[in-house]
């Protein structure tokens, strides 16, 4: 394709390019998910592509060609050799055609790292060699993708005791180890860096921005990935960077593709921060608007508030993120008890809280559970939102029949663990509300037998005492009789409570903050009775319970089609963006 017409491509599809976003994922009902920028990031690669490849600026006739380029590279590196600044080094073999990845341009040729550079030659610096001010670089220093330098530290501020590389002003830093492989700069002054980078001095005539530019382009990123070697920090070793194929380029047009390439990562890093303050407006935006639904102060004000939302319903809702933050609000007006009307003819809740005493008593009295602590009233600071026509406020100990808790850890040894058992429901095992099940994590009978006052029934929801607070599942029929493990509650209703209804309440953000802001533990959370028994909640007559349950899920569902719809538009931008991609590289 011809420079012209490549740069047309580059510059005509400016939408497509900020307009195909991945999203990252991540589990959890009503999470949200960052955004990577997928088209901002294909086109820098394509950009450095281009510009390897021949195709990001026009050659010129009159340009000194490679060959002659290379001979006094030769030159160079043969007198560096006889004055002893640099060893011998071994002569690499011939470059075969199929080394070659793809056509070169007239007056390019190919060359391999090795004949064009010092790389594997480097100077140790040792603490002793260096002075206050100098320049200590480390990995993290250097931004990936863009290889931007993030700070500069001196010694004064980073002192080392390990041996350093030696670099000067000029050299190419090379980061060896992946997954920063593409970490690559030109240093402005002279320093020492971890031996995980490598400083490269150009022979000769090798200009060292383009050699930088090589290095960072996908066609050598694929060969250093391909090439690493290591189990736990893979790196590129020092032979098979020497034996790397790459265009050598005549001295003028290195300078020319330079400024190119400069001139349009400038115009990517403008369009990735007019596209980030999009979004982050963009999502500002939902957070106000989906903030006055639940800040509504009654029926009417909440009306008015839905109208307002729904008139720009398509431009607010274009990100899973969006989505997923009003399916978040339609949990909260829920257990609110602003997403359905009461009904003055259901029977409230204090009735069926009465009941569950009751029944609660005659279980205690049966010795079948425990008699609980008494707790203390729910006091006015503790009870954020207003009651609605027949709601109550209570404590959680006073809405369940009993919370059991999984058996200690040392009553279960991972040894014991056997296939196709008898299984264990623990938090990883609790996916949007069902149980998934782990095949691997069973007991046996005789060992289900000792734990039998472990077992769950239809009905039980299990919650996770531990890591994502109130993450829960319904028992349905297919679990039952299986076991509580030890990082989670089983927790018992009577039969009047809606299940459904318990998990849209341990969803919501406010049950979720209270549960994670009261749990105790430094290295992992954990959540004990005492602060699950004082948990407060408004309870809504049972009949209400089933209203907002149906509206839930009719709600949710429409989300879920429109955020289906959401993503195949997103693979459908992925999908043309990765095609022009290969239309730039196309002959």
């Amino acid at each position: 394709m011809a420079v012209e017409k490549v740069q047309q491509l580059l510059t005509d599809n400016i939408d497509l390019w900020t307009g195909s976003i991945e999203q990252k994922s991540s589990a959890g009902r009503g999470s949200s998910r960052k955004q990577k920028l997928h088209g901002i990031k294909k086109l820098r690669e394509l950009i450095l592509e281009l510009a390897v490849r021949g195709k990001l600026v026009p050659q010129n006739a009159n340009d000194e060609p490679a060959a002659a380029l290379l001979e006094r590279i030769a030159a160079v590196r043969d007198r560096l050799v006889k004055e002893k600044k640099i060893k011998k080094p071994k002569r690499l073999p011939v470059i075969t055609d199929e080394e070659k990845p793809f056509e070169l341009p007239d007056g390019w040729g190919w060359c391999r790292l090795g004949d064009i550079s010092s790389y594997g030659q480097t100077d140790k610096a040792e603490a002793a060699d260096v002075s206050a001010d100098t320049w200590v670089l480390e990995l993290e220093d250097v931004e990936k993708i863009t290889s931007k330098l993030i700070l500069k530290v001196r010694y004064k501020d980073r002192n080392f005791k390990s041996s350093k590389n030696r670099f000067d002003a000029g050299d190419v830093i090379y980061g060896k180890l992946r997954p920063y492989l593409d970490k690559v700069l030109v240093a402005d002054e002279s320093g020492v860096c971890t031996t995980e980078m490598i400083p490269i001095r150009p022979y000769g005539s090798v200009e060292p921005r383009f050699m930088r530019l090589m290095l960072k382009s996908p066609f050598f990123i694929m060969y250093a990935n391909n090439s690493t070697h290591g189990m736990n920090l893979p790196r590129l070793g020092t032979d098979k960077a020497r034996l790397a194929v790459l265009p050598l380029v005549p001295e003028n047009e290195q300078r020319r593709i330079v400024a190119k390439v400069d001139e349009l990562m400038t115009l990517c890093d403008q369009l990735e921060q007019q596209t980030e303050q999009q979004l982050d407006a963009h999502q500002q935006l939902v957070d106000t608007l989906l903030g006055t639904l639940t800040q509504s102060q009654n029926a009417n004000e909440l009306s008015d508030n839905w109208a307002r939302l729904n008139q720009h319903f398509d431009t607010l809702f274009t990100t899973v993120a969006s989505i997923d933050q009003l399916k978040q609000t339609v949990l909260q007006l829920a257990v609110m008890g602003k997403l359905v009307p009461q009904n003055p003819n259901d029977e409230p809740a204090s009735a069926l809280l009465e009941r569950i005493a009751v029944e609660k008593a005659q279980l205690i009295k049966e010795k079948k559970i425990k008699k609980q602590k008494l707790l203390p009233p729910i006091s006015d600071e503790e009870k954020p939102f207003e009651l609605p026509e027949g709601w109550e406020w209570c404590r959680f100990a006073e809405y369940t029949v009993e919370i059991a808790t999984g058996p200690f850890g040392s009553m279960i040894n991972k040894r014991e663990y056997i296939t196709d058992g008898i299984p264990l429901v623990n938090p990883s095992h609790m996916i949007d509300g069902r149980i998934v099940e782990d095949e691997q994590i069973t007991v046996t009978k005789n060992k289900a037998d000792e734990l039998t006052s472990y077992i769950i029934n239809k009905g039980d929801v299990v919650m996770a005492r531990r890591g994502e607070m109130g993450r829960c599942a319904i028992v349905t029929n297919r679990e039952n009789g299986w076991l509580c493990g030890t990082g989670s509650f089983a927790l018992k209703f009577t039969a009047e409570v809606d299940r459904d209804f318990v998990f849209t309440m341990f969803s919501a953000n406010s049950t979720r903050r209270y549960l994670g802001g009261e749990s105790v533990g430094a290295t992992m959370t954990n959540l004990n009775h005492g602060i699950l028994n004082k948990m407060p909640l408004m309870i809504p007559p049972v009949k209400e319970q089933h209203r907002i349950v149906t509206k839930v899920n009719e709600l949710f569902t429409l989300c879920d089609q429109l955020k289906e719809r959401l993503r195949q538009n997103q693979r459908t931008q992925l999908l043309l963006t990765d095609t022009l991609v290969q239309e730039a590289l196309s002959p």
